[in-house]
């Protein structure tokens, strides 16, 4: 193996599980077209994934064979990497806070940025772009049940709060409540009327 795989791959097997490596940051080493050519090598060879155009993720090796690195690891780092938000879908986050006993089978992220499906081996991850409102309160358990609530939908909005009030931390709540101005008026208007009962 010549130095430009090498140097491409001892790069990405010292990043952490589900670190992101792009040929942009090979160009120092060689030609656009050889960069390129060096990862499409690579990636036949089996020793990166690609997840997305212009963007590999080192697989993962265990006693159990070679498997694609965690979901949420990849979209971590996609996060730290682009400056997005990214968090789980709504109805991830419904099934954390105990709103529902569905598990989500397709991973789905809601991010600040652009959608974009990634490739994990088998599997396909959905990061779907999410309105501002979405992802307003962050990625802390108030941020959580704003994305909760609004894949509960309004017709589920009321027992849903009062599950919410019980099981959110008093600051995580208060969060909720003192955020309500920018969330949709039902959604608002709804986590008003919890926090008067109160």
């Amino acid at each position: 193996m010549n130095t430009l795989p090498r140097s491409i791959l001892s790069h990405a097997e010292s990043l952490p599980e589900g670190g992101l490596v792009s040929p942009k940051e090979f160009l120092h080493l060689g030609s656009r077209a050889a960069v390129d050519q060096a990862f499409s090598r690579l990636a036949k060879e089996g020793k990166l994934l690609r997840v997305a155009r212009g963007t590999y993720v080192t697989p993962v090796s265990s006693r159990f064979g070679t498997r694609a690195p965690a979901p949420d690891k990849v979209v971590q780092s996609l996060a730290a990497q682009s400056g997005e938000v990214v968090t789980p879908h709504g109805a991830n986050a419904a099934n954390a806070l105990g709103l529902t006993q569905q598990v989500p089978i397709r991973e789905v992220y809601l991010t600040s940025g652009r959608s974009r499906k990634l490739k994990l081996g088998r599997y396909e991850v959905t990061v779907k772009h999410a309105p501002r409102w979405m992802l307003a309160l962050g990625t802390g358990q108030a941020g959580a049940a704003v994305r909760a609530l609004a894949w509960m939908g309004p017709s589920h909005v009321n027992e849903s709060l009062a599950a919410l009030r019980r099981t959110l931390p008093s600051t995580e709540w208060q969060a909720l409540a003192s955020g309500r101005a920018g969330l949709p008026s039902w959604m608002a208007r709804a986590i008003g009327e919890e926090a008067i009962r109160g």
